[in-house]
């Protein structure tokens, strides 16, 4: 019998969002004590002075995952929506293209990010990993 990941295309949406709510289940799982992660920053950004909002620590890199996962498997609520008019706005011109190459930018575009958070999702549970001494 077939895994339930195995019936996907490698490269299906579903398959992404499934490893990336598992990785983030994964990290939750891991990671009992979060408030070890206060204070400890993301090896993302090299110069936090330069770069204020994006100075982030892991704690609120840990808080950043769960909150995009319950995003994905809740889908997007109506009032963040509102918050978006403006975005919608400046998107409009782009919606007269090709509806078929619009799609696929996007699809391209979701694909890379969700497999990006994926990725720093296991970092951050391997790095919680690392700050209490437990070898992987």
């Amino acid at each position: 019998m077939q895994s339930a990941e195995a019936k996907w295309n490698k490269n299906s949406l579903l398959l992404a969002l499934r490893q990336y709510s598992s990785a983030v289940s994964n990290m939750e799982h891991t990671i009992l004590l979060p408030s070890l992660l206060r204070d400890v920053p993301s090896d993302e950004v090299l110069d936090c002075e330069a770069e204020e909002d994006a100075c982030r620590d892991l704690y609120s890199n840990f808080l950043m995952f769960k909150a995009i996962r319950n995003t994905v498997e809740n889908s997007l609520h109506d009032d963040h929506m509102a918050k978006n008019t403006a975005l919608n706005k400046t998107l409009a011109p782009l919606l007269d293209t090709d509806p078929e190459a619009l799609f696929r930018f996007h699809l391209k575009g979701l694909f890379s990010v969700m497999n990006d958070l994926t990725k720093k999702t296991h970092n951050l549970t391997e790095k919680y990993m690392d700050i209490i001494g437990v070898s992987n």
